[in-house]
């Protein structure tokens, strides 16, 4: 199902962005740098929220085994892959086709099975699909409606299901660090990627989280130290970047 047959929360603008930039989603040193260089905090912070709550082993060599992700907004699939290498049933969806082109392509070239899907979490819904994990990382300040957006997150969900979600602060901080700092001084994004303005709380992240039926059990910050040019997960400090975790009533 095209994205444009079903009423959805997308923006087309915001669309348009990530599709301009769809070739570059796997390098490392291109338009999505500040991406791979936070990867693998945001990557341990999801597998570390599905491990302890599906009560799953690390060590294994498949933990993650039988449980059906969905990555909404999957992009080129940098955290679609390393679920999948893991052993989970993974779905990527995202409303940019030249996204999913690129993501399908790496994945076979990576001999991965993941169903990728250019499609919109709305479309999804109206299949009647629903899934153990729903992991939404860095999109729900590019949705037009995010209540809206985090509503059908909980409703993919099975009873008892997890809700993954990351995003930035509105804080000034923020906008010197993602504005001032990745697009206008390091040009690590083409100026205009983000709105300050849409950018949302933690507060108001856990509000929506909770009026779409969710039950938010952990927030962590996940913060750029730039004398080490690393990332690391933070308890206290959810000023920037930050990730809320929610459950879905058994």
């Amino acid at each position: 199902m095209n994205p444009s047959e079903i009423n959805s929360s997308i923006d087309p603008a915001e669309v348009a962005k990530f599709q301009a930039m769809a070739r570059d989603w796997w390098d490392p040193q291109g338009k999505f740098k500040p991406l791979h260089m936070l990867n693998p905090t945001r990557l341990d912070y999801v597998v570390t929220q599905i491990a302890t709550e599906f009560t799953l082993d690390r060590r294994m060599p498949r933990p993650f085994e039988g449980l059906r992700v969905l990555d909404i907004g999957c992009g080129g699939g940098l955290i679609s892959e390393p679920l999948a290498r893991l052993g989970a049933s993974v779905t990527g969806a995202d409303a940019a086709p030249g996204n999913i082109a690129v993501a399908s392509l790496h994945a076979e070239e990576q001999g991965l099975d993941i169903e990728y899907l250019n499609v919109t979490a709305e479309s999804l819904l109206a299949e009647g699909r629903q899934f153990d994990v729903v992991v939404a990382l860095e999109i729900v300040e590019h949705v037009a409606d995010p209540a809206a957006f985090i509503q059908t997150c909980h409703d993919l969900l099975r009873p008892g299901g997890m809700a993954v979600i990351s995003t930035l602060n509105r804080t000034a901080k923020s906008f010197g660090a993602a504005i001032i700092g990745a697009e206008w001084v390091m040009r690590w994004l083409p100026k205009g990627t983000h709105d300050w303005r849409r950018f949302i709380t933690p507060d108001e992240l856990s509000g929506m989280s909770e009026g779409a039926g969710l039950v938010p059990v952990d927030r962590t910050g996940m913060v750029f130290n730039p004398l080490g040019w690393s990332w690391s997960l933070s308890a206290r400090d959810l000023s920037v970047n930050y990730a809320l975790t929610a459950l879905r009533a058994a």
